[in-house]
């Protein structure tokens, strides 16, 4: 494991957007219902995937949650309260499952609530959809196997956030060829 002390560094400081990501809630859960693997995990790392897309490619992330390094892989931090407040409000609840790993608890949208799409900026959803469709079917081992390999998880310690700069790092070495022009 590559161990940075990022504290000290200039990092971007996202604005998080409560309403924003509720709706975000709602969609993804609806993206999911078919996916017999959707369940919190997934959920989390879509969260990660969508946010840390847009502001590679957007120069802003959907949402502005904060992620954190957890044993599972990343995780948006408001994550626990904003699903409390979709289910206070009555638009969710959760569904728990037999899955052939265990129980599977899944955040299922109440019928007839839609997300409000007004909330999103063009290509938002589009990158959203592309991070399910990626993920479609895949277990929440897998998922989270695949987030512990990104850069950003891996310079940050358990607990400590993942900054949105380090979806430009790359934790490949250089071909041999690029050291030795470098080293010249």
């Amino acid at each position: 494991m590559i161990e940075i002390d990022t504290r000290a560094l200039p990092w971007y400081e996202p604005t998080f957007n409560a309403e924003k990501f509720r709706e975000l809630l709602v969609y993804v859960a609806r993206k999911c219902e078919a996916d017999p693997t959707f369940g919190p995990i997934k959920l989390n790392k879509i969260f990660y995937y969508a946010d840390f897309a847009a502001f590679r490619q957007l120069g802003e992330p959907i949402t502005g949650a904060t992620y954190y390094r957890l044993w599972e892989g990343p995780a948006p931090r408001e994550m626990v309260a904003e699903r409390r407040a979709l289910i206070a409000g009555g638009d969710a609840k959760i569904v728990k499952e037999q899955h052939f790993t265990g129980v599977l608890r899944r955040l299922v949208i109440a019928p007839g609530r839609e997300p409000d799409r007004e909330l999103f900026a063009p290509g938002e959803l589009k990158i959203v959809d592309q991070v399910v469709a990626f993920f479609w079917g895949r277990s929440a081992r897998e998922v989270a196997e695949y987030s512990q390999r990104e850069t950003g998880y891996l310079i940050v310690k358990d607990g400590q956030s993942i900054h949105y700069e380090s979806t430009h790092l790359h934790a490949t070495p250089p071909e041999q060829e690029d050291e030795e022009a470098v080293l010249l």
